[in-house]
């Protein structure tokens, strides 16, 4: 296995456990039970990859290839779900936990989709938006099913952050180390997502 596939591997496993846990914790909010908790965070940590995969015409799907995501999707939203069912949080604070570790999900999915998006000899530009489908979607179907309006539909830049992240990344590789480039591109996406979800929670207060 070579250094990128290793990788985009490790990183689309942290994704995949990072949103499935967001999904569960929006479970919990929406009162769904375990079984619902399950779907949701399995549709919510293969949903973006599974639509960019479709995109760029691989087959089958990344999580077809390797049930290690649908095996790290599935525990870590049970237990999460259960942790917050049982976590006596204030009105909003679960909701607000939920938004930063989200921030986390969307910049780890936007740096695996643009890199998959390259790999499969998608132009630049291309691959930038496929890393912005690949951060966003997930998200957006799992507030659809919840029956919210989706993030990304709001004035909250999330897939402005997700595309300014994937710039970084894919025109910033040619010149800066890999490993370098991932993560200024990871944390500028982590802190100018954490600054929109500040701002707007102080702003609702």
């Amino acid at each position: 296995m070579t250094d990128l596939t290793s990788i985009t591997v490790i990183l689309t496993i942290l994704a995949t456990a990072v949103m499935a846990a967001t999904a569960a914790i929006q479970a919990a909010r929406q009162d769904f039970d375990p079984f619902g908790a399950t779907v949701l965070a399995i549709v919510t940590a293969i949903g973006g990859g599974t639509l960019r995969d479709l995109l760029i015409g691989s087959s089958p799907v990344f999580w077809l290839q390797d049930s290690t995501y649908l095996y790290t999707a599935i525990p870590i939203g049970l237990i999460t779900y259960f942790i917050a069912k049982a976590y006596n949080a204030k009105v909003g604070q679960r909701l607000i936990i939920l938004l930063y570790i989200d921030g986390i999900g969307l910049a780890l999915f936007t740096l695996v989709g643009a890199r998959v998006a390259l790999s499969h000899d998608i132009s630049a530009i291309n691959a930038v938006i496929l890393g912005c489908i690949t951060g966003a979607a997930g998200g957006m179907f799992r507030d659809i099913l919840c029956g919210l309006q989706p993030s990304i539909l709001k004035q909250d830049l999330y897939a402005t952050v997700s595309l300014i992240g994937g710039t970084i990344y894919v025109f910033g590789k040619d010149y800066i180390a890999l490993t370098t480039v991932l993560i200024i591109a990871f944390f500028v996406m982590i802190i100018l997502r954490s600054l929109v979800i500040y701002k707007n929670t102080h702003k609702a207060h």
